[in-house]
């Protein structure tokens, strides 16, 4: 395998090696991209949080979030097939929460950090 030869060489030969081979595998990065752009949109963020915090079916969603039954449900969908978000029906009714995953706890645990300094009088 040839040595990585950087223009600017800084003594961190071996460093460099291990960044280039996580860079050269662009699919982790995908997954990421994914999540950041499923969350450009202040709606998508307030009701993944909000459903962080509580199971609730979309009349209830819309009424705390102030919008459209339809505008959230099109989140929702988004949501769910991301895996940030799950599904239970109860007859005709259909609740929904954050996922019991990790990327779901680490996402609302990274929203709140961010608000909280952000925002520290909110």
């Amino acid at each position: 395998m040839n040595k990585l030869s950087l223009p600017h060489q800084h003594g961190e030969g071996k460093k460099e090696e291990d960044l280039k081979k996580q860079l050269a595998n662009p699919e982790s990065f995908q997954a990421v991209s994914n999540i950041f752009k499923l969350l450009d949109d202040t709606s998508r963020v307030r009701i993944f949080w909000l459903l962080c915090h509580c199971e609730e079916c979309v009349i209830n969603i819309s009424a705390l979030v102030d919008m459209t039954s339809p505008a959230v449900s099109h989140h929702l969908r988004q949501l769910k097939a991301s895996g940030l978000v799950v599904s239970r029906r109860e007859g005709k009714e259909v609740y929904y929460k954050a996922a019991e995953t990790e990327e779901s706890r680490l996402l609302h645990q990274t929203i709140e950090k961010i608000m909280e300094i952000s925002c520290p009088h909110s």
